[in-house]
């Protein structure tokens, strides 16, 4: 059974600590492409907040529990008011390297962004496959770090949406 193609809509998860240090994370798949966290849905109903939530624990270990699950949380999560949707979408054009993920005719991807605070000294779990190193960078020097366009300009937009604690 061959993999299904991907959806090509997409969410961007800028995670920033109270003083604007944003995490960035390396691919694993290309040396040196730095980026905040990213991912398509998985179903064409899936809620973009639910792709956030899924996409946060995946890549980062980072767990986003509502009022309900209250109860569950530890050191590695934060509670789901903690993740804002900033109402901004990009449509871009997907790098044909990676294309074939993609239905044949696909080219352009709809980008959703979201933040998400945490404390700045939350444990960090990559997924290897997907990630090889993580670091923490003031908002000006990670958006200078990312390869990609859309997401540099979402972290240079992070003081316009940044969630502080008690706000």
């Amino acid at each position: 059974m061959s993999k299904p193609y991907k959806i090509p809509e997409s969410v961007l998860v800028v995670i920033y600590s109270a003083n604007l240090d944003v995490l960035l994370i390396e691919r694993a798949d290309k040396e040196g492409y730095w980026q905040s966290v990213t991912g398509s849905k998985d179903t064409q109903d899936e809620p973009l907040i639910e792709t956030a939530v899924r996409e946060v624990f995946e890549e980062t270990g980072i767990r986003i529990v509502d009022e309900a699950s209250a109860h569950e949380r530890d050191a590695n999560s934060v509670p789901v008011a903690s993740l804002r949707d900033w109402h901004l979408s990009n449509i871009y054009e997907i790098y044909p390297v990676w294309r074939h993920r993609y239905a044949p005719g696909v080219f352009t991807n709809t980008e959703h962004v979201f933040g998400l605070l945490v404390p700045r000294d939350i444990a960090v779990t990559l997924a290897p496959r997907e990630h090889v190193d993580h670091l923490w960078l003031p908002y000006r020097e990670a958006a200078d770090k990312c390869f990609s366009p859309s997401n540099a300009e979402a972290i240079l937009q992070l003081p316009k949406h940044a969630r502080h604690a008690g706000t």
